[in-house]
């Protein structure tokens, strides 16, 4: 059994033989209960099989890293409408107009902890002002890997020990948010009413009260889930929901906006005012629009790594946000044409929304789902004639097999309720039959009314681009900070695989010949990572490894993703 990543710390009961997490409050160090000491929880099965990728000790750390989030944050410059050197001005002033400067230029008494937040190492005798100025030079500065000048770091400071006013041995009030909105103020957001799941009684707008968080805990059913009603009125006793497993999962002390009724009655808006955080990262939500896109250092080097030039026509096969395809486009000084394709309606809405806050023309995105990216037309025959023939043989075989999947898929979707109709194959449930009346009563909705409206496509020929950019859907694993892991099983890891297998099959066929392909995915799944790229090189012998500006191939890269595969492919000339 290895040591769990993160472990609570635990106090034994000389007098009591109940179980440690069953142990009455009074038995308990109310510092140890209030701290951020998270064990993230895995399925048992995917546990073990990731111990014996990585080894117990490298996984128990991967599984520690994974709960902490970055220690900086990552700003790309929209090269088109700034410089680094103005938006790092910008931001400074900013920052020191909000009073954020002073509140995250911690300075530790832990000299360990100053030197990591400084990135220097402490000279023997330098003042706490020398250090002060020599964290606010450096708060803001310009990425220093080649190629990368127009990425500028922010830099957070945490873990902080956080003063819950636990003098006398009283439980401070205290509200309990989901496991996503935890996630997300450790990012550096505040607690939003959607995200509050209980509360103590009494609490008033302007109190100060301790934030934890209820994750995910297994049920009878072998599933997982926080079976909290929200609106649960919190005692500050061992009879509170999840009142144990609470222990060591508290991420900060904050101001509430809204009263104990106000919560669980607005529908929206800030819940709690985030002043004392265990991680200090600062927002930067509506600031220099335009100018600067918050996007993770891993996905910036996606796009370096497809290196597009100016006049190509290049292809982002699952685009949404944006995020990467605004970083092609602006890589190709928005010269040429960048094709950004999504499945969802509201997220090509999304791509359309950033292209055009970030003044870019060379982008055009379409509702179209990924799997058939191929158009399936009369010229398929004469575009397959310029395409390796190993790929035109492949091309059918897939079709077969999809087809043959999707109808035993259909087949198994079938619920038995469902009216069959023989004349036509088609079938129509209670269910289908309440949507439509539904849509009938309250019309189309508001995403698809004027404008609101995307194009579709029906897909592209194959060999019609110079390079492809997939950042393939995936089990996510490398994202953090993490705080429940136990959804993902041994046969969702594998279904992943093959999805993504199904998309890169699509990739290969619409690339030219000397074309690139960049693979990429936020997990450490080594099935989705180097697993692909095996079968990649096995299925398509035309393929090979690629150099990304001269490092390796196959490259992992750390930010907030905890791991991030790139890898760049080249299709060989006929």
């Amino acid at each position: 059994m290895i040591k769990k990543a993160g472990h609570v710390l635990k106090t034994l009961c000389k007098t009591s033989s109940l179980p440690l997490h069953r142990q009455s409050q009074g038995q308990m160090d109310l510092s140890e209960r209030y701290c951020y000491k998270p064990s993230l929880k895995w399925n048992p099965k995917v546990e073990e099989y990731f111990i014996n990728a990585y080894g117990p000790e490298h996984f128990s750390r991967i599984s520690e890293a994974l709960t902490r989030p970055s220690c900086y944050s990552c700003i790309r410059v929209n090269t088109l409408k700034s410089t680094s050197d103005a938006v790092i001005k910008k931001l400074s002033a900013i920052l020191q107009e909000r009073g954020l400067l002073n509140g995250m230029i911690r300075i530790s008494n832990d000299r360990k902890h100053m030197e990591d937040f400084c990135s220097k190492p402490i000279e023997i005798g330098e003042s706490a002002d020398t250090r002060r100025t020599y964290a606010q030079n450096n708060l803001v500065s310009k990425c220093m890997i080649p190629g990368l000048d127009h990425v500028i770091f922010v830099r957070g400071s945490g873990p902080h020990a956080i003063d819950y006013g636990l003098s006398g041995g009283k439980s401070p009030k205290e509200v309990i948010v989901s496991r996503k909105c935890a996630e997300a103020v450790l990012r550096g957001a505040q607690v939003y009413v959607p995200g509050v799941l209980a509360c103590s009684a009494h609490v008033e707008k302007g109190d100060v009260v301790a934030v934890s968080v209820a994750v995910e805990q297994p049920g009878a059913d072998g599933g997982w889930g926080a079976n909290i009603t929200r609106g649960t009125i919190l005692q500050g006793s061992p009879a509170d929901p999840y009142y144990f497993e609470r222990n060591g999962l508290y991420i900060g002390q904050g101001i509430t906006m809204l009263s104990r009724a106000g919560m669980f009655r607005v529908p929206v808006g800030v819940a709690v005012d985030m002043n004392c955080r265990v991680f200090d990262l600062p927002s930067f939500h509506d600031l220099l629009e335009g100018e600067i896109f918050l996007q993770n250092l891993p996905s910036i080097i996606a796009a370096r790594a497809l290196d597009p030039q100016r006049g190509e026509r290049i292809l982002d096969m699952c685009a949404a946000p944006g995020g990467k395809t605004t970083a092609i486009a602006i890589l190709m000084q928005d010269e040429g044409e960048v094709i950004a394709v999504d499945r969802s309606h509201n997220k090509v809405l999304d791509i359309k929304k950033l292209a055009a806050e970030m003044g870019l023309t060379c982008i055009t995105p379409y509702k179209l789902d990924a799997l058939k990216a191929v158009c399936r037309s009369e010229s398929d025959d004469l575009a397959a004639s310029h395409f390796p023939q190993d790929v035109v043989g492949i091309e059918e075989r897939i079709e077969k097999t999809s087809m043959a999947a999707s109808d035993d898929l259909d087949a198994e979707l079938v619920p038995q309720s469902c009216d069959v109709n023989s004349k036509n194959g088609t079938y129509s449930s209670k269910a289908v039959e309440r949507k439509i009346m539904r849509k009938m009563r309250n019309g189309p909705g508001r995403n698809h009314c004027s404008g609101g409206r995307v194009e579709k496509s029906k897909g592209f020929l194959p060999n019609s681009f110079d390079r492809v950019l997939l950042d393939a859907p995936c089990s996510a694993l490398g994202l953090r900070p993490r705080l429940f892991a136990g959804e993902e099983t041994v046969e969702s890891l594998r279904n992943h695989a093959k999805y993504q297998k199904r998309m890169f099959d699509q990739a290969v066929q619409l690339v030219r010949p000397g074309g690139v392909i960049v693979y990429s995915t936020c997990t450490i799944n080594p099935g989705e990572n180097e697993g692909l790229v095996r079968y990649a090189l096995d299925t398509y012998k035309f393929l090979s490894l690629a150099s990304q500006h001269g490092s390796r191939s196959l490259s992992i890269v750390s930010g907030h993703s905890l791991c991030y595969i790139v890898v760049k492919i080249a299709m060989k000339l006929n």
